[in-house]
């Protein structure tokens, strides 16, 4: 029996790209991945427009697509797409497509070939390509230093829309992690890191960035800034997320593995 890879794509506000950004994965994933099976998992975060509605015309059988009526973020989001996935291994990329949904074989590539626990889509590895607003490569630099100086995690782009994690991670992490909306990927992977999940490397991307979505209001930079701090006090100072605090985790019954694969 094949394994199986879950993509849980997460969806905000999305009512006139969402059916062609789950064809296009859809299309990708099946022209691209011959040793492997998948499921898409699109989570509508909020039933704000016609998302829900323009998502559940595509009838791939590969395809599913969940969500909830109010707005949550984006890391509740890919966190209630990742409780109700089946996969060994589980990925989120963004709806939108600024990320290319190529990127997915690279890192699962990248997966096999170091036996890591977690692949990174890096805009800022090497060999990717990337049209990269000035203002925001300079944000990406500044915000990587903190995070280096912060948490010590080897990597260079904690931030890009495209991970892909061992199902035995996300089993470990998912339960501790609190972040919503601005700092859910530091947190994942901060965490992840904290617990001993060492292995975890970078792949290149393709990112085309729209001028007219991309832009980032000094109040979701300051946002960013203060969950990234917020995680650093609960895991330094607190250590929150450690074992012997399991009874202080804070517990949602939509955020919790249903399924468990050996």
């Amino acid at each position: 029996m094949k394994k199986l890879l879950s993509v849980i794509v997460p969806a905000y506000k999305q009512e006139h790209t969402i059916k062609k950004d789950l064809e296009n994965i859809n299309h990708t994933l099946k022209m691209g991945l011959k040793e492997m099976d998948y499921e898409i998992i699109c989570v509508v975060d909020g039933f704000l427009d016609k998302t829900y509605e323009q998502a559940q015309k595509v009838k791939y059988p590969k395809v599913k697509v969940v969500g909830y009526e109010h707005n949550k973020g984006k890391g509740y989001a890919v966190r209630f797409g990742m409780v109700r996935s089946q996969g060994e291994l589980v990925s989120f990329l963004d709806a939108g497509m600024d990320i290319s949904p190529k990127g997915i074989m690279m890192l699962m590539a990248h997966m096999e070939w170091y036996n890591a626990d977690i692949i990174v889509g890096s805009k800022r590895h090497p060999v990717s390509h990337v049209n990269y607003p000035l203002f925001r490569h300079i944000l990406s630099i500044g915000y990587h230093l903190g995070v280096k100086i912060l948490f010590s995690i080897p990597i260079t782009d904690t931030q890009s829309g495209l991970k892909i994690f061992k199902r035995e991670v996300l089993e470990k992490v998912l339960p501790r992690l609190l972040v919503k909306r601005y700092a859910m990927d530091i947190e994942m992977l901060a965490v992840a890191f904290n617990l001993g999940f060492r292995r975890i490397y970078e792949a290149p991307i393709e990112v085309t960035f729209d001028a007219r979505t991309s832009r980032i209001k000094w109040s979701t930079i300051f946002k960013m800034v203060w969950d990234s701090l917020t995680v650093f006090y609960r895991l330094r100072v607190l250590h929150y997320y450690n074992d012997r605090n399991q009874r202080n985790w804070v517990y949602d019954p939509d955020l919790q593995f249903r399924v468990n694969v050996g």
